[in-house]
């Protein structure tokens, strides 16, 4: 696991809002370039990109020494959700920024691969960081997911001028964070980053999206969600006492795979700002919602998710 993937996310959500204040509309297919919308974005970027990243290196990376150009293979952690994480960051923050670029004027086109170039850069100056400190490196498989996320929003703006398979993220708590709070987080906020058992990554889609759905809404979509619960370690569960004294528990590593209903806060109205902006930067966030699905044993499971 990288663990700079915890505030990989929280450079995400910083992101997002500096994006909604900077673009209160929708993305506008418009080639007429607005300088004084245009100006600002790029500096307000330049500074959020800047300033983060300088801000990841003294909270994290300056604690630990240098190295050498290392690789690191985490691709056995946490039964592949972190991948997942890495691939929605790149997805999402694909998408704001082609989002705003369209609204300063950018051409449609160039601001998709401006968007999408500017989120992989990001991301992968975070793995170049991860490669030169001690203990960490350079991981392949969350290159390979950024670049996924990446492709998935490039992809579908190429094919359908729109994104019809929406990438987006929930978390419940689970019961397994008591167990190793030092790993897992203490406190929602926390346990949302750290805690893996309680995050559901989503693919979303609306039958009016591929033909025409009849009275279906279209602000209901269909969800199709992976998840992983019974992780107390990365690769395993080898901790005969966790860290808060107790006798570890006999639990079994499972992924998991759901049906279920989403919110696409995209299809509401929007005649006021003050929702515009909420939706731009919580509609990435699956609304939990009754589901149904599988587990790798085959179990039937179900509930809120």
């Amino acid at each position: 696991m990288s663990v700079s993937l915890h505030e990989r996310l929280i450079s995400v959500c910083i992101a997002l809002l500096l994006c909604t204040s900077l673009n209160g509309q929708e993305r506008a297919d418009t080639t007429l370039i607005r300088k004084d919308r245009l100006v600002p974005l790029m500096i307000g970027e330049a500074v959020l990109a800047g300033g983060s990243l300088t801000a990841l290196h003294f909270m994290w990376y300056a604690n630990y020494e240098r190295q050498p150009f290392t690789f690191f293979n985490d691709n056995r952690q946490w039964l592949q959700m972190d991948k997942l994480g890495h691939t929605l960051t790149a997805y999402q923050v694909s998408a704001f920024c082609d989002r705003s670029l369209r609204w300063s004027g950018l051409a449609p086109r160039k601001a998709m691969w401006i968007g999408s170039a500017t989120s992989l850069a990001y991301l992968t100056t975070i793995e170049l960081m991860d490669a030169y400190s001690v203990g960490w490196g350079f991981s392949t498989g969350d290159a390979i997911a950024n670049a996924a996320g990446c492709g998935l929003y490039i992809s579908q703006e190429i094919l359908w001028q729109e994104q019809r398979l929406r990438m987006k993220f929930n978390f419940l708590p689970s019961p397994y964070a008591q167990y190793r709070p030092d790993l897992l987080g203490v406190g929602f906020a926390a346990q949302m980053l750290k805690d893996y058992n309680g995050q559901a990554y989503w693919l979303c889609s609306n039958p009016h999206d591929w033909m025409n759905g009849g009275e279906w809404p279209k602000w209901l979509d269909l969800a199709l969600g992976y998840s992983a619960s019974g992780m107390t370690g990365g690769t395993e569960n080898a901790f005969p006492l966790l860290n808060n004294g107790a006798e570890a528990p006999d639990v079994t590593r499972v992924r998991q795979y759901y049906l279920s209903l989403d919110l696409n806060l995209h299809a509401l109205p929007a005649r006021r700002a003050w929702f515009r902006a909420f939706r731009n930067v919580f509609a990435f966030i699956k609304i939990p919602a009754p589901a149904i699905g599988i587990d790798s044993n085959g179990r039937i499971i179900g509930g809120l998710r």
